[in-house]
């Protein structure tokens, strides 16, 4: 049942009380009510909606200063840090507008357990789980449509007030922003909402004690008020989705059908042979280059891609722009100051492409993007050329 503060919802199940806190993550009301509710409740354990990895995000306020930029681009991580940092960005600009810390009513709700002895329980799936079920669910279309709508919302200049902000947390908001939600994106609603509301229900009901606070995002919480009642195997949550073979295939076979085509015409006409060869290293080094000049890259970081590129579309197991960014993160490494100042310079563009990491991160990106687009340029002119001298 719910409080009669619409914010708290109070559940009795197999002789264990359960006490919802719906919160808004970037709201000063929240973080203050999460400090009253556990002082006043005094429960056994306090489940907040972290995973170890942002857990240990939150309590070290170092974590950027001690990221390596050359192990980021080795683990194939660079995209999907660009995402965190512009996904967090919005939180980060909202909780700015609102002069407190983002997550501040995670934070409170770890202090405070430590502070009466409560059992502290990270309640929430891990994220990098939650991304790859996410990526792995919404197809080609979904893709490019959550990433416009990410990468749009980093530069969002719109704003709202504090009482707008609290009153996303009654039920019937919440119930609202979930139907609109899952209208616009429907198959990225389940791993991102249903299966997390799933998870977190079940670390709920199993954590230990008779009496369990819990401080959620406020989304979660009619969700987890009816998950809670069943029973959920976490191993199944935590599953990640099995890969498709059409990429790979796709990849290897793109190779080798262009060495097959310059080959064949090798030996029919040599001149024209050459021709494909020029036209798949000027196409493919020259957009993969251009995508580096773009990103205002380093002068040496352009010359590896353009040199890089052309190798790199013969080797699905490679790209280019690891090529450049390692080339561009040698010459010019970041410095503690650039990842400190990370999360603000995300908020413009100017900031995204001063930024040492994020610079070397958009190179990534962009020398990848030429060489695609490259590959496809060269591919049509080297069946274009192949065709010619049938």
């Amino acid at each position: 049942m719910t409080d009669e503060n619409q914010n708290i919802t109070r559940i009795e199940l197999d002789g264990k009380e359960y006490i919802l806190i719906g919160t808004a993550h970037v709201s000063k009301q929240s973080a203050e009510q999460v400090k009253q509710i556990i002082e006043a409740e005094q429960p056994d354990s306090v489940c907040v909606e972290l995973d170890k990895q942002r857990y240990e995000s939150v309590v070290s306020g170092s974590k950027w200063k001690d990221m390596d930029i050359f192990q980021v681009i080795k683990e194939k991580k660079a995209t999907l840090l660009l995402m965190n940092l512009a996904i967090s960005s919005f939180q980060k600009r909202m909780a700015k507008q609102f002069g407190i810390q983002p997550g501040q009513e995670m934070i409170q709700g770890i202090d405070s357990a430590n502070e009466i002895g409560a059992e502290l329980v990270l309640a929430d799936r891990n994220i990098q789980i939650t991304f790859s079920r996410i990526w792995g669910s919404i197809g080609f279309k979904g893709k490019m449509l959550l990433l416009t709508q990410v990468i749009g919302g980093v530069f969002s200049k719109e704003t709202i007030t504090e009482e707008e902000l609290e009153k996303m947390k009654t039920q019937d908001s919440i119930d609202s922003v979930l139907s609109e939600f899952s209208s616009a994106f429907p198959r990225l609603k389940k791993p991102l909402i249903d299966e997390r509301d799933q998870y977190l229900a079940q670390k709920i009901k199993k954590a230990p004690g008779e009496k369990i606070v819990a401080v959620l995002g406020a989304a979660h919480v009619p969700g987890i008020t009816k998950e809670i009642h069943k029973e959920h195997d976490l191993k199944k949550l935590t599953t990640l989705p099995p890969k498709s073979k059409a990429p790979k295939i796709i990849g290897w076979s793109i190779p080798v059908v262009i060495i097959a085509l310059i080959a064949f015409t090798f030996i029919s006409n040599p001149v024209a042979g050459w021709q494909q060869v020029m036209s798949w290293l000027i196409w493919n080094g020259g957009f993969s280059a251009l995508g580096v000049l773009l990103a205002l890259g380093h002068p040496l970081a352009i010359l590896t891609a353009l040199v890089a590129a052309p190798i790199t579309s013969l080797n699905p197991l490679m790209a280019a722009g690891w090529f450049a960014g390692f080339a561009q993160a040698l010459v010019k490494k970041p410095h503690v100051s650039d990842f400190e100042s990370l999360s603000d310079d995300v908020h413009t563009l100017k900031g995204f492409w001063e930024n040492k990491v994020t610079r070397i991160l958009l190179i990534i990106v962009f020398a990848n993007l030429g060489s695609t687009l490259g590959t496809i340029i060269a591919g049509t002119d080297i069946i274009r050329v192949f065709i010619n001298n049938l």
